[in-house]
């Protein structure tokens, strides 16, 4: 394989270019916003020096981890020598589609797209390209340097070849692949996203307050996390969005996102990456 490019800055991006950086791969990290290939360096910096204090990584290696991954604010050029190219764009198909399309005309036919979606049809970002087969879904989980899940989506066309190609690298980076099919959510999400948008129901319709809806699911059902604290960490407008592919995916009601995580979507408290959501955090 060669050169991994990774498409988006943000927490799920930045967090795949560790996991491969830290495996020995080549990376290139673009963004369209240098500002925020900072922030993402500096994230990145920041999470090897909690694997250097946990013992995970020497100094040595956390210098060799920052030193494979190069920055890049042009599409063409990142992906001139890439073997794979995965999108972390926003979860929206207006985003993803174009995005797709655009891959497909600068990428060789030979060279794996894939998606780190965690709700879009695989089948649809397919349909965007020449070359359907060679995209496939990668669905790294947060954070993505720790967690070992890595939901591998086989979209209509995906080839085999390509499938087999990504659950080996997948345990390359030491994660373990569980392949599923494409239909809205895949599995990981079309089963948490309702029990987080019941909880936020919960709290809409004032049966509890959000530190005791988290505290019930913590104590009685041995969650390490919350569902609300957790919607703030996976982001209240990806949250939404996700319930959105899911509402129109099947029309059954409880995947109808609650008005309250409507409401604060529009007013800009986003979670953790916000500063605000259903807890306040330092920025």
């Amino acid at each position: 394989m060669k050169r991994i490019v990774v498409l988006g800055a943000g927490t799920m991006g930045n967090g795949i270019a560790h996991s491969f950086a830290q495996h020995g791969f080549s990376v290139c990290l673009f963004d369209t916003s240098p500002a925020a290939l900072e922030k993402a360096m500096s994230t990145i910096s920041s999470n090897a020096d909690r694997q250097v204090k946990k013992s995970i990584l020497s100094e040595a290696e956390k210098a060799e981890l920052l030193a494979r991954i190069q920055t890049e604010t042009s599409l063409e050029t990142s992906v001139q020598e890439a073997g794979l190219v995965i999108e972390a764009a926003p979860e929206l198909e207006t985003i993803k589609f174009p995005l797709f399309k655009r891959l497909d005309e600068l990428c060789q036919p030979e060279v794996i797209l894939a998606s780190n979606t965690s709700s879009i049809s695989i089948t649809k970002l397919g349909a965007q390209c020449k070359h359907p087969e060679r995209v496939v879904g990668m669905h790294f989980m947060n954070p993505v340097p720790v967690m070992k899940l890595v939901e591998i989506i086989a979209g209509y066309t995906t080839s085999e070849q390509v499938i087999t190609r990504i659950q080996a690298l997948s345990i390359q980076l030491q994660k373990v692949p569980v392949k599923v099919n494409d239909y809205p959510g895949f599995v990981s999400n079309r089963i948490l996203m309702p029990m987080i948008n019941e909880a936020i129901y919960t709290l809409f319709e004032g049966v509890a307050g959000v530190e005791e809806i988290d505290e019930v699911m913590k104590l009685g059902m041995s969650h390490p996390m919350g569902p609300l604290q957790l919607a703030d960490f996976i982001g209240l407008d990806t949250c939404l969005s996700i319930l959105n592919v899911l509402y129109d995916g099947f029309k059954r009601p409880h995947y109808a996102p609650c008005p309250l995580l409507v409401n604060m979507v529009a007013a800009g408290h986003l979670g953790k990456k916000s500063g605000k959501g259903f807890y306040t955090y330092e920025r």
